[in-house]
């Protein structure tokens, strides 16, 4: 998944701060209507404070640390806030589910999944952005990505499975030293337990997956969600019906791949060309 795109305000960070101030106001036996009264701010304002839509300014935050004393907390958090967020909520959102899930699938045509790089290849990747990432941006972002793979080794690890077309397999992305690399990091991967990658093969006349790539979650609780992301923009998928369409897309594209063993195979012999 990609990160950012330079959002305006720093909106998850609001929303923590916000969810902060209704923590400490439900904790005083304040409702939103009378911590208005006390404050000379109407519902609507404390509200709108508390679900991140508007940014708590310095005197307001000073004058609520000392009327729920909170001992400067909000005060604190305000003058910490960032200018802007690292990743949107969207994609914060993307994250913490992913943390979490018991099952991940994917489908993808354009890269490999993000849970597979090498810190090389997913360097490259942030690299070729148009317009592009300044060099802190793109180490910040390999890093994160990076860091987000622990995932797979949970003492209890998700069930996951890939189904990627071959051309992303055969595209040297950073060149030739950096695809061999990611190459034996997939196959690695690829014997982890509850792991399974197979590949699309380029020679199929049609398949189920021409309208891109999508991924497909299970939550601890079950409940299942999918998500796509586009140039320009991502969307959460919830609604069961969806969810269903996506889910036997997915199940056809992978009747319609090379089975693991076979994948496994191809690997072998595309390192055996290097």
């Amino acid at each position: 998944m990609s990160p950012r795109k330079r959002p305006k305000k720093n909106a998850s960070a609001m929303k923590m701060l916000g969810a902060q101030l209704a923590a400490f106001r439900r904790a005083a036996g304040y409702t939103q209507r009378s911590l208005g009264e006390r404050i000379g701010a109407d519902e609507e304002t404390i509200a709108s404070i508390e679900q991140g839509r508007r940014a708590l300014k310095a005197d307001l935050a000073e004058m609520l640390d000392e009327l729920l004393d909170t001992k400067g907390a909000l005060s604190a958090g305000v003058e910490n806030l960032p200018e802007v967020d690292l990743f949107p909520l969207w994609a914060e959102e993307f994250m913490d589910h992913e943390r979490e899930a018991i099952a991940l699938s994917a489908y993808q045509n354009q890269v490999l999944p993000g849970l597979v790089q090498t810190e090389a290849y997913a360097r490259t990747v942030f690299r070729n952005r148009v317009p592009a990432y300044d060099e802190d941006e793109i180490e910040t972002f390999t890093a994160a990505r990076i860091e987000r793979q622990q995932i797979l080794h949970r003492r209890v690890p998700p069930t996951v499975s890939y189904v990627v077309w071959e051309p992303v397999l055969r595209l040297p992305v950073g060149g030739r030293q950096v695809h061999i690399e990611q190459l034996r990091h997939l196959r690695a991967r690829s014997e982890l337990p509850g792991l399974s990658i197979q590949f699309l093969p380029l020679n199929r006349t049609s398949h189920a997956g021409l309208n891109g790539p999508f991924v497909l979650m299970e939550t601890p609780d079950h409940q299942h969600l999918a998500y796509a992301e586009t140039q320009r923009g991502s969307q959460w998928v919830a609604d069961p019906d969806e969810v269903s369409i996506l889910a036997r897309k997915y199940a056809m594209l992978r009747a319609q791949a090379l089975t693991p063993e076979v994948s496994q195979g191809l690997l072998n012999r595309l390192l055996g060309e290097q």
